[in-house]
């Protein structure tokens, strides 16, 4: 079962591709509503990305820092950067996520000079406001990249020449080489976050202790605990506890397996136990979140 698990190179980044080798473009329209939570929790990719809120208030959590977006905004947030999305009521929020390679070839002068500066630039992400003239036009390149996915005569041309017309807009803009206007991160701090993160969901049907996390990449529990604290705002343990919940949940609505077995198979060892802290986090006990989802889902139907 590979639930909601990021796989990673030696770098640390996420394996899977968004789009493939022949098209490295993915359009995805996220209902935060649909999500355990209205959360889609923390991720990071290759790719960068391009988010407009259609609908609601969302808060972006990207690395160190939390933004909030309004109805009518959009952020871009840069390639390798973790980060999530989550909302307290309504969250609409088409994307894009596309590699540099999709505007240009890797070894060519556009990509050089146009696309390297900012993906290896100290820019984190950059909010996209109505207020600001070169801002909305970005907005309203988003708009028209996402209504086109509907065309499918003509989507793929049309989305590069759109793609192309936001990047040259973005560009012009931006400061790549003004560090004190820059969004950064602790790239140093951030890949051992990741790394520890990545253990945990190799390793999350074990037993795991703080002391293990810690040690798997050779820094204290203090240490790991302020990372943790820094950049996803809960502890390492807790981060554990939620993606065991996280899996059972998936386990519950897509399986018919028994709930001792999943709370085995989602590392619970005691079932009681898994039964309390999943009613404390959900509310609902496995059983009554199963039928919940099972009924939902029928009605969709």
């Amino acid at each position: 079962m590979e639930y909601n698990k990021i796989l990673t190179d030696d770098e640390f980044m996420e394996i899977k591709q968004h789009g493939n080798s022949d098209y490295p473009f993915q359009y995805y329209y996220d209902n935060l509503e649909l999500f355990d939570f209205h959360c889609i929790e923390w991720h990071w990719h290759r790719e960068f990305e391009f988010l407009y809120v259609e609908s609601g208030k969302v808060i972006c959590g990207i690395g160190e820092k939390q933004i909030a977006l309004s109805e009518g905004e959009g952020i871009f947030i840069n390639s390798k950067i973790l980060h999530r999305f989550y909302t307290s009521s309504v969250g609409i929020i088409p994307n894009f996520l596309c590699m540099p390679e999709f505007i240009a070839p890797e070894n060519s002068l556009i990509y050089k000079k146009y696309m390297l500066p900012v993906i290896s630039s100290n820019i984190l992400f950059q909010c996209f406001r109505s207020d600001v003239s070169w801002q909305t036009r970005i907005i309203q390149n988003m708009i028209k990249i996402m209504e086109i996915q509907k065309d499918e005569k003509i989507r793929e041309l049309a989305t590069l020449a759109w793609v192309e017309d936001l990047w040259l807009t973005f560009y012009e803009n931006i400061n790549v080489s003004n560090k004190e206007e820059a969004q950064t991160v602790d790239e140093g701090g951030q890949k051992r976050v990741q790394l520890m993160m990545q253990y945990i969901h190799e390793n999350y049907k074990h037993d795991l202790s703080l002391d293990e996390i810690a040690s798997y990449i050779g820094i204290s529990k203090s240490t790991a605990l302020h990372l943790f604290h820094r950049f996803l705002h809960t502890t390492p343990v807790n981060y554990l506890i939620g993606y065991r919940l996280q899996t059972a949940s998936w386990l519950l609505k897509n399986t018919n397996k028994k709930i001792k077995t999943i709370s085995y198979e989602s590392g619970f060892h005691n079932v009681d136990y898994f039964c309390r802290v999943f009613k404390k986090r959900y509310q609902l006990t496995p059983s009554e979140y199963r039928c919940m989802h099972l009924k939902n889902s029928i009605t969709r139907k």
